[in-house]
């Protein structure tokens, strides 16, 4: 018995020494700074910014769940196809990107000249009809080595810029309709031979081209083409997802995404909606070198715009939204709209905090309601643990308006992040609207007053903390390092259901005429792209009668689930290994007491 004793005697003094030093290894792992951005930061990935990259230390901050990144031919084999230039960043960047929990979704434009078919016009690859593994078809080559050099890290990818643009001075693409179903038919077989889980966008219109000359709408005559394909139904349609780009007016971006959600379904055709580009960029900004007075919207016009913009985007079924772009760049210096929320010194616009406002309490959402548009424009979005109401006054008067309580209280919350209390009296909530400035050349009320939120139930976690405007410079954003690329997420998010009142009329969607600006990027053979702007006139949108075979023009109602939870990749991170020792130090101490009882 004593030789036993002196054992468990030696054993105890051992395990009491080991703990000790298990405690110190610990305490030592505790002082090492974890990784500092990981995807709880994102308060949901359905919202996104575009160009990321740029800034990457402020997409942290806002809260940006998905980016886009373009990808021009012509910059990557911009003199045969044995070139590979890296373009537009390096693929450490992008990991960079995924490890801070953002999805990259990628834009493919911008054929070279040298793989350019010039009798069938501008950006038509050459040998786009044949077969996609004949070495002549440049297009399939191209993107199937693009599509392979980026599997597992880029899995969405949209297909052209706003092929609508005819003029020749901005055209992108110069052939016809057909081509470019011919163009899809490709992409979307050449993109499932790399990864059949390859998600495949419809390229955005800018549909007011189209509109404004007198024209068929590109998609209506490209559906039209497209539906003639006995074997397009078999192929999905060669395409995955609507992508629109809306900007300036809140009511447009409801109008517009109603308009195309109601325009597949005339082709029997239901597939989701992402928003990829919407803003309303300020006129006039110290820190921009030109003044766009066209529209004087102000930077508080552009706050109000984000969240006025994105529930009219949740309430129109819009599966995914970002803001275009996230920081303004000196090569946009020829551009009159600065867009970014970030200005080039690095300070924020007020737009910067009113998008982390719309995401911290429009998170999880799962259906939402366009309750009226009047005198006041009211969206009840139901999300994951409560609802949030976004209302906002139309005109210049300030609207009383009593708002459905679906509990007792709530918090009113405005676009600066400001909040009080609200106490729900019979069923409701009473709140006056501050009216709109009304100040908009051509459009007066082209943006509705200051919006506010009134949330109730629990919020999404994890969400940054929110970021006041600055003014002053701020230090140069530096690259991301390399990160270690993660896990990919997928999006099995169906669209959102909306939800509209029969009280509510939707109103006629405005003439807007296009503001043509140069390529954000001067290069002689880039594409230029431009953005819309809207005028005075308010006429409904012609709807021609398509030669199809008539279809449904109500899309069903898809179930709606709330978006997946935002995964990073497994760190072994120094708690956690500190804990994994002290876990297994634990059992041993347990083994080593129960012998000593024994």
């Amino acid at each position: 018995m004593a030789h036993v004793s002196d054992i468990t005697h030696h054993t105890s003094r051992f395990t009491y020494h080991v703990l000790r030093f298990a405690f110190h290894i610990l305490c030592l792992f505790a002082l090492i700074r974890p990784h500092p951005v990981t995807a709880a930061s994102i308060p949901d990935r359905r919202f996104g910014v575009v160009e990321s990259y740029a800034a990457p230390q402020a997409a942290n901050a806002l809260g940006a769940g998905w980016t886009r990144v373009t990808f021009e031919w012509n910059q990557i084999q911009p003199n045969n196809a044995g070139e590979w230039n890296v373009y537009p960043v390096a693929d450490s960047v992008l990991d960079a990107e995924r490890a801070a929990g953002r999805e990259i979704v990628g834009l493919i434009v911008a054929t070279p000249g040298w793989a350019v078919d010039h009798a069938r016009g501008t950006g038509v690859p050459a040998g786009l009809n044949l077969p996609n593994d004949h070495p002549e078809n440049t297009w399939a080559a191209f993107i199937r080595k693009l599509m392979a050099h980026h599997a597992g890290r880029i899995r969405h990818w949209i297909i052209w810029n706003e092929p609508d643009i005819w003029d020749t001075g901005f055209q992108s693409w110069g052939g016809t309709v057909e081509d470019f179903v011919q163009l899809m038919r490709v992409t979307y077989t050449v993109a499932h031979e790399v990864d059949p889980n390859m998600v495949i966008h419809l390229p955005a219109v800018t549909h007011w081209w189209d509109v404004n000359y007198g024209r068929d709408l590109f998609l209506r005559r490209y559906l039209q083409h497209l539906t003639a394909d006995s074997m397009a139904g078999e192929n999905n349609y060669y395409f995955d997802a609507l992508t629109l780009h809306i900007y300036f007016n809140p009511d447009t971006v409801y109008d517009l995404s109603r308009f195309y959600l109601g325009l597949l379904g005339e082709f029997g055709i239901y597939k989701p909606l992402w928003i990829a580009e919407t803003n309303a960029a300020p006129s006039n900004d110290p820190a921009w070198p030109v003044a766009n007075p066209q529209f004087n919207i102000t930077q508080e016009d552009q706050a109000a715009y984000i969240i006025q913009g994105f529930a009219m985007a949740l309430a129109a079924g819009a599966q995914r939204v970002a803001v275009y772009k996230l920081a303004d760049l000196a090569s946009d210096t020829a551009n009159p709209e600065p867009f970014g929320l970030v200005r080039q010194d690095g300070s924020r616009r007020p737009a910067f905090t009113a998008y982390q406002v719309a995401t911290r309490y429009l998170a999880g959402f799962k259906r939402a309601t366009l309750e009226r548009r009047d005198d006041a424009a009211v969206v009840v979005v139901e999300r994951d643990g409560g609802w949030t109401t976004v209302a906002w006054a139309r005109g210049p008067a300030d609207v009383g308006v009593q708002l459905t309580a679906h509990a007792g209280s709530a918090q009113l919350i405005d676009w600066r992040g400001n909040r009080r209390s609200l106490t729900a009296r019979d069923g409701v909530y009473t709140v006056t609207l501050p009216g709109s400035p009304c100040h908009h050349a051509g459009n007066p009320c082209l943006i509705g007053g200051s919006p506010y939120m009134i949330v109730e139930g629990a919020v999404t976690a994890g969400a940054p903390p929110l970021s006041q405007p600055t003014q002053g410079q701020a230090a140069t954003v530096t690259p991301p390092p390399t990160a270690a690329q993660d896990a990919e997420t997928g999006d099995a998010t169906p669209v959102a259901t909306p939800t509209v009142k029969d009280t509510v009329t939707p109103t006629a969607i405005p003439t807007m005429t296009p503001t043509i600006a140069p390529t954000r990027t001067p290069r002689p053979t880039a594409t230029p792209t431009r953005r819309p702007t809207a005028t005075a006139t308010a006429t409904a949108t012609p709807t021609p009668t398509p030669t199809a075979t008539p279809r449904p023009t109500t899309p069903p109602t898809p179930t709606a689930t709330p978006a997946p939870a935002p995964t990073t990749p497994f760190r072994a991170t120094p708690l956690a290994i500190g804990g994994t020792l002290v876990g297994a130090i634990g059992v041993l101490w347990f083994v080593v007491r129960k012998s000593r009882r024994a």
